[in-house]
Parts: structure tokens; C-alpha cells; sequence
């Protein structure tokens, strides 16, 4: 059994280590609301974009063309070039938020193939080359407080690159929050871009409906040229939010496992400090006792 000491150390070494875990619960919790606010600010905006998005390239000429709409499908799939970013955390302690994404990662990269790996967020990068993958270019200062000036910085990157032609697609790997508890890892392509591969669908569902006058101005690849960089810069923001608002969720329910499970740990201790104490004190009545016996018994008492 151990000693008082022993106990007593490790109960003040519990409450100091509840004190973090409970500071990182109240910290997570106010920049998980402060995220929250910030993405339903801006969130209406880029889904009506999206929507005009899907609007414009429905109504495109049937023979029209566009880098950002080539689907690439005459690239053999082993001479395919692609660009994954992997959107992390700084830091760890925050579950299992850190590990899915990375998971998939790994998953999607082909080894011996023409991928190219970007990494938002420190863990990211020390975990990639922690296993010697390269990684072609970091974000730095992007995981923490994302803002539009960083998401526009990440997408024309990729569409500097999409352009020169030293990718053939750009996905993004974030996670996104489907509830208080669950999350979710998601793959989505960003280039070319996906909308045109529903438009053959949308046009046959819309047989026999009324359309509306669409008119171009003043032509469909400008437009398309202007729009798409907005586009992109809304929806790597929009994950960079929603992956700030996981990574802080994800620590919220971590630290609040952690300070469950200290203070389980610390009812343990101070029942068992208490035998301790207790055993200890009733040995030294005895021992007290046995000695004022044996005094009575030497003087013949």
C-alpha cells in the first residue's frame, strides 16, 4: 500500500492537472463560440454563391469549355496529378480529431505517384514527416484563427498550379462537425471543379419544367474566370472554420473526459489517503497503548 506521502503527492499532482484540463475546457469553449459566430456570418454568403454557381454552369452552352470545368478524363489514372490539402490542428489533446484526418491522408496518398501534399496545421506537419512522406508546401498560421486573407492565399496556390498545369486536381481534406458529439473527415475536390459532372443530371430532371432567361454578360469563360477564385477562397474558408470549430469541439469533449476521469481518480485517493491515514493512526494508539501496558507491567502496576 503506499504511504501517505506517496497519496498525498499524487492528489495535489491530480488537482494541478485538473486546473489545465479545466482552463483548456473554458478556452476551447469560448473560441468554439467565437467560430461558431464567425461562420454564420459569412456562411450565407457563400452558399448563395454556390448556388449561382450551380445556376451558371447550368446554363452554359452544351459545347463549352474551361480549364476549370476539364475533368481530365484523357490523364491516364497513373499519370494523374494530384494536390491534397490536409487541413490540422497546432496542437494535440483533442481526441481522436487529428488522427481521422490524418488517417485519410495517408489513405488517399499513392505511393510512387504524382501527388502533392499540403498541410495545414503543425500536427500535420510533424506527423507527415515524422514517417519521411514529403510534404510540398505548409500554411503556416492558418489552423488557428482562420480568416479570408488565408483562404484566398490557399486557393490561388492551387489555382497558380491548376493553371501551370502541375496538377491535374486539388482536394481539400478537413473535418466537418455534423453535431455536438460527431464529426466527420471529408474528401472534396475543389478542381476541376464538380458542379459541371451534375449538369448533364440537372438538365435531364428538368424536363418538361419551366427555365428561366439566363443571359451571360459579358461572356460565359469571364465569367466563370471571376467567380471561381471567389469561390474557392469561400469554400476552404468555410473548412478552415469548420475545422477550427471540430478541433475545438473535439478538446472540449477531451478535457472534459480528462477532468471526469481526475476527479473519479481523486475519490479513489482521498479514500484511500484516508485508510491510510486512518490505519496509521489507529497502528499508533496500539503502539501507544501496547507501551503504557508494558510500563504498567514492569513497575507491577
Amino acid at each position: 500500500m503506499a504511504t501517505i506521502r506517496e497519496t498525498r503527492d499524487r492528489i495535489n499532482s491530480i488537482n494541478d492537472t485538473l486546473k489545465i484540463t479545466n482552463a483548456m475546457y473554458l478556452i476551447s469553449s469560448n473560441k468554439l463560440r467565437r467560430a461558431k459566430q464567425e461562420l454564420a456570418e459569412t456562411e450565407p454568403y457563400f452558399n448563395y454563391l454556390h448556388l449561382q454557381m450551380e445556376r451558371i454552369i447550368r446554363h452554359l452552352p452544351q459545347d463549352f469549355t474551361h480549364p476549370y470545368l476539364d475533368s481530365r478524363v484523357h490523364v491516364p489514372d497513373e499519370d494523374l496529378r494530384r494536390a491534397f490539402i490536409v487541413v490540422t490542428a497546432d496542437k494535440g489533446l483533442a481526441g481522436a480529431y487529428n488522427h481521422n484526418v490524418l488517417k485519410m491522408a495517408e489513405e488517399k496518398l499513392k505511393p510512387d505517384a504524382n501527388d502533392m501534399l499540403f498541410v495545414v496545421g503543425e500536427t500535420g506537419r510533424v506527423y507527415f514527416q515524422s514517417r519521411g512522406i514529403h510534404i510540398d508546401e505548409q500554411f503556416q498560421y492558418t489552423a488557428q484563427n482562420p480568416t479570408l486573407h488565408r483562404a484566398r492565399a490557399i486557393a490561388f496556390r492551387m489555382l497558380e498550379l491548376y493553371a501551370a498545369k502541375k496538377v491535374d486536381e486539388v482536394s481539400i481534406l478537413y473535418t466537418r462537425m455534423v453535431n455536438s458529439i460527431e464529426m466527420q473527415v471529408i474528401d472534396e475536390q475543389l478542381l476541376p471543379l464538380r458542379l459541371v459532372r451534375q449538369k448533364q443530371v440537372n438538365m435531364e430532371g428538368l424536363q418538361g419544367v419551366y427555365q428561366e432567361n439566363f443571359e451571360i454578360i459579358p461572356s460565359a469563360a469571364e465569367i466563370i474566370d471571376d467567380v471561381v477564385p471567389t469561390y474557392l477562397t469561400g469554400f476552404i474558408y468555410g473548412a478552415l472554420v469548420e475545422s477550427y470549430c471540430c478541433e475545438h469541439n473535439a478538446r472540449m469533449m477531451a478535457m472534459d473526459s480528462a477532468n471526469k476521469n481526475g476527479r473519479d481518480m481523486l475519490t479513489k485517493l482521498n479514500i484511500q489517503y484516508n485508510r491510510v491515514r486512518q490505519a496509521k493512526i489507529t497502528q499508533e494508539i496500539t503502539e501507544v497503548c501496547a507501551g503504557a501496558r508494558a510500563q504498567r507491567e514492569r513497575h507491577g502496576l
